[in-house]
């Protein structure tokens, strides 16, 4: 392509890119990217560790375009010279276009002759019209770019009978038979996070927060995470234990191509209370800064959030947006179990050999299609907050292959909420020792003040009175704030109710309990 003046350069080359003369170039969120295949990437990670995808969508900078133009098109300018006679002549000369030209022509954000890239996946998913999208590379009808982790032949889809029996027997009996599932609820809810990620954009709806944890360490939560994240992509990364640090994980990881994000092996016994956390999984779009800059940046939210840990606790408004699956081997050491005795010896290498993840992802597909095929029937009768569409899809899937128990563990989950339970015992010993008396915050907080019998203290509250997140005694004005919050929100078969002293100048509480 010939450029000459500063002006014509910049025309000539946003003609040459909206005519897309640059391959594997899109445009998302307005800016342009460049599909490109990642060197020297991880090849056989342990299922704890990050499993990137293939390609990633690299923004295209001043200086990547540079090289693009070297390597896809001849760029040149005309120029003068004398010739042997003394002549004047014309020649072309290659040139890299200046810095400044090349940064006009990425500063647009409106590419009409470039196709948009919505994301980037490392399995086939189901298209919202129900046919699969399997074939690697841009998919028009999605905007998605199919990087296939493992190079898998064609699904049918109309799997048959034997295929699908097939298929169900290697999940259940086979892939997940050996793991030391507290009930069944454990282990449907895990097969439906598997199969989540495929059914994302046919479902079109938000996914809750995966909670996989044990009893002991080495019960397989490591190996349950890096199932998905093996076949979709994975960041593995530290839990962070302030909101701020929490949110900048975030922001960084969504700029990133993987289908999953592992916060793995949390402390014992860790609260996930955050109000991060909770806002993150029932947003459909992330907004925040951008790390190191001022400009706010927008992302798509299309990853499935998971946790690994030892006897976590849920807290705040998570308990309603956890899907929970326990394992519980029941056992001193559950590393020594006999492994020549498994489905599958060594899972966690197993996993880890691209034919074993084929093997996963086609026995799944098939099952998915099988359902599809069916109608995709749907469990109406689940309900599950902003993730009812989820719930309902993936009931409906599970029911139709006879995996019972979805979801039957959400008493469990509500049992290790650490907020229900603090809140729940503070309102029982209240009513316990004051009935529905109507009190101010001060004369509760007196309340809350140990007798002194001689030299002994003694409690009344038996260590129950609410505290503050700094697990100190709030004084009055703190805690009348804490009882407005919880003011009509039950806690079990306990409730706050909150009204006017008679005096008018300040509010009283009361605690009601209604068996039910």
């Amino acid at each position: 392509m010939h450029i000459g003046s500063g002006p014509e350069s910049i025309r000539v080359l946003k003609a040459a890119l909206a005519d897309n003369q640059l391959p594997d170039t899109y445009v998302s969120a307005g800016s342009l990217v460049h599909m490109e295949t990642v060197s020297g990437g991880q090849t056989s990670p342990a299922a704890d560790e990050d499993s990137p995808l293939p390609v990633t969508a690299s923004p295209i900078t001043p200086a990547t375009l540079a090289g693009l133009l070297a390597h896809h098109a001849y760029v040149y300018r005309l120029r003068s010279r004398k010739n042997s006679d003394g002549e004047d002549e014309t020649y072309e000369e290659e040139v890299t276009p200046p810095q400044y030209i090349l940064a006009a022509v990425l500063a647009a954000k409106t590419w009409p002759g470039l196709v948009p890239l919505r994301g980037v996946i490392g399995a086939p998913v189901l298209r919202r019209d129900g046919t699969l999208l399997q074939r690697p590379g841009y998919d028009p009808a999605t905007g998605l770019y199919l990087a296939a982790k493992v190079d898998l032949p064609p699904v049918p889809d109309e799997p048959t009978a034997e295929q699908v029996a097939e298929a169900r027997d290697f999940l259940l009996n086979r892939f997940l038979r050996d793991f030391p599932w507290k009930s069944p609820a454990d282990r449907a809810n895990y097969v439906a996070l598997l199969v989540t990620p495929i059914l994302r954009h046919f479902t079109r709806s938000l996914t809750p927060f995966a909670l996989i944890d044990a009893t002991m360490p080495a019960s397989g939560k490591s190996i349950l995470t890096g199932g998905p994240g093996m076949l979709y992509g994975q960041r593995v990364i530290p839990w962070a234990y302030t909101e701020e640090e929490l949110r900048k994980s975030i922001t960084a990881v969504l700029a990133e191509q993987v289908g999953v994000v592992v916060w793995d092996n949390l402390a014992e016994g860790t609260v996930i209370d955050s109000a991060t956390l909770a806002l993150l999984v029932t947003a459909g779009v992330w907004s925040d800064r951008q790390l190191g800059a001022s400009r706010n940046i927008a992302t798509v939210n299309d990853r499935l959030w998971m946790a690994t840990g030892n006897n976590l606790q849920v807290g705040g408004d998570m308990a309603s947006r956890t899907v929970r699956v326990h394992l519980d081997p029941n056992m001193p050491r559950p590393e020594e179990r006999d492994q020549s005795r498994f489905g599958i010896p060594h899972l966690d290498q197993w996993i880890t050999s691209p034919a074993n993840q084929l093997t996963v992802l086609w026995h799944l597909l098939v099952l998915v299609l099988d359902w599809t095929r069916n109608g995709a029937p749907r469990a109406d009768t689940i309900s599950m907050r902003q993730f009812t569409p989820w719930a309902q899809a993936l009931g409906g899937f599970l029911a139709h292959h006879g995996i019972d128990g979805f979801l039957a563990n959400a008493a469990e989950v509500r049992s290790i909420d650490e907020d229900e339970t603090r809140w729940r015992a503070f309102m029982a010993c209240w009513h316990s020792l004051h009935g529905s008396e109507p009190m101010t915050a001060a004369e509760l907080r007196r309340s809350g003040e140990p007798d002194h019998i001689g030299m002994d203290e003694h409690d009344r509250w038996d260590g129950q009175f609410i505290t503050t997140h700094t697990g100190r005694l709030p004084n009055a004005l703190a805690l009348g704030r804490l009882l407005t919050g919880q003011a009509g929100r039950w806690r079990g078969e306990y409730v706050i109710r909150t009204g006017k002293h008679d005096r008018g100048d300040r509010n009283v509480f009361w605690v009601e309990h209604h068996e039910q």
